[in-house]
């Protein structure tokens, strides 16, 4: 069978993605006792038998020895392994995939975040509006050009940042709206754009979780000014390390490209390319053998994030009328999620009083990998120590600078409840089978079932 006539049945078979990672010995047929699916079955929690096993659960990252090496061998054993022509197919190959003209890959997420803001000429007495629920790296990056993050609280239902909070922080000082698409599932994005245009800031979009994500039929990262992706290891598209800047702009992706190469001219930058470098920057470049990875990986996106997408719809669907469990929603403008992560709200107040800990431990005995999620950003140590830093101190007001002030500007209560009552599970999870999504559900309902005696 020929590549796309395969990736064809793929697509048309009833396992999908997971009859193919069955094939491939990446997944187990089926979790540990799928004979126990009954009202009266007893949860692992309280001495049952678990539902899944270690080995239960699609591999991370992902690599097909007879499919993958060929190309990451050749690249190795050509000696060429600096940035050349495997960069710049994945480059152009991750553009299309996006709907953009024009990619620049860098050594990660974070520095891509970091080249852009910097190549939309943000730094030392500038705002960046982002949201509180993020990775850390989305607001290191807004400290690494030495402007001030100002957080805009989320929606609760969503998680992403909430247009309707982000105007009234808008300020004078205010350059740019960092979105982040959190969990791989896109934000409002009509709205935002709306309210960059009105003010004329920028949009940078953190799409570093959110792989081939769609919004109104567009990818996103391909809707602001410049889009930032990251293919860490545990990404949808992992490389071990690495991350690109996308754009339609040329002079602003040929200025990123001379920002992560020394600062020497490309394309329409100022200067000759052999010339004297023209701007401070670093070397950030990515290798030929990351990009030979990344090409093996880019050919099961497409079709890994549709499974996601499926998977999480039907997960949602079977545990929405739990009492006490609310699954993440969609914008309806949302075609496609990517779901780096699937998450949803528990209120122990309908689990008889369970804490999210030991609820989470319940799940975990049940052979169900999850995790409580991020922690409040603003008020971090990190955020302290940047501000008692010379350049801040030289370019920002005593009153600006005064943490306990900060914390209490930009205390976010709708993210603070988030913090305190989301429950996570990572992607390759949702790689799995329709019938592992149903065997999560059955670990929710006996939990709710049983929540008295745990």
């Amino acid at each position: 069978m020929g590549h796309s006539s395969r990736r064809k049945f793929l697509r048309q078979s009833s396992l999908g993605a997971a009859g193919y990672l069955l094939g491939a010995g990446l997944v187990n047929s089926s979790f540990a006792s799928s004979s126990v699916f009954s009202a009266s079955r007893t949860p692992a929690a309280l001495g049952g038998q678990p539902l899944f096993n270690a080995a239960s659960w699609v591999k991370w990252p992902m690599w097909i020895q007879s499919e993958d090496e060929q190309t990451l061998i050749q690249s190795v054993r050509s000696g060429v392994w600096s940035r050349a022509k495997l960069v710049d197919e994945f480059e152009s190959k991750w553009a299309a995939a996006v709907g953009v003209k024009r990619c620049l890959t860098v050594v990660n997420g974070t520095n891509a975040l970091i080249t852009a803001i910097n190549q939309l000429d943000i730094g030392a007495g500038d705002e960046v509006i982002t949201t509180p629920y993020t990775f850390i790296a989305s607001v290191q990056a807004i400290l690494a050009n030495n402007a001030m993050p100002v957080f805009a609280d989320v929606d609760p239902a969503t998680y992403q940042i909430d247009p309707a909070k982000i105007e009234a922080k808008i300020t004078k000082k205010t350059k740019a709206i960092l979105v982040v698409h959190i969990l791989g599932l896109p934000a409002d994005m009509d709205r935002i754009m709306a309210i960059a245009q009105k003010h004329n800031v920028a949009v940078i979009e953190d799409a570093c979780q959110a792989h081939l994500a769609v919004y109104d039929h567009k990818v996103v990262g391909s809707i602001g000014k410049a889009g930032c992706f990251s293919f860490q290891n545990s990404k949808n598209l992992p490389i071990g390390e690495g991350g690109a800047i996308v754009s339609n702009d040329d002079r602003f992706i040929d200025n990123c490209f001379a920002a992560h190469n020394l600062g020497y001219a490309y394309g329409t930058s100022t200067g000759a390319v052999a010339g004297d470098s023209f701007m401070k920057a670093s070397k950030i470049r990515l290798t030929e053998y990351a990009a030979a990875i990344g090409l093996a990986q880019l050919k099961r996106l497409e079709e890994q994030t549709n499974t996601r997408h499926e998977n999480a719809a039907y997960l949602s669907s079977m545990i929405k009328d739990i009492p006490g469990i609310q699954p993440i929603k969609l914008y309806d403008k949302v075609n496609r999620g990517a779901y780096h992560l699937y998450s949803f709200r528990y209120d122990p107040a309908s689990f008889k009083g369970l804490t999210r800990a030991k609820f989470m431990d319940a799940l975990r005995k049940e052979g169900i990998p999850c995790s409580g999620g991020y922690k409040e950003m603003h008020t971090q140590e990190f955020m302290r120590q940047t501000f008692g830093t010379r350049v801040y101190k030289s370019f920002y007001s005593q009153k600006m600078l005064d943490f306990e002030d900060y914390k209490r500007r930009n205390h976010c209560p709708e993210n603070a409840a988030l913090c305190n009552s989301a429950v996570w599970m990572t992607q390759n999870m949702l790689l799995g089978s329709r019938k592992d999504m149903e065997g999560i559900a059955e670990a929710i309902k006996g939990i709710s079932n049983n929540a008295g005696k745990i």
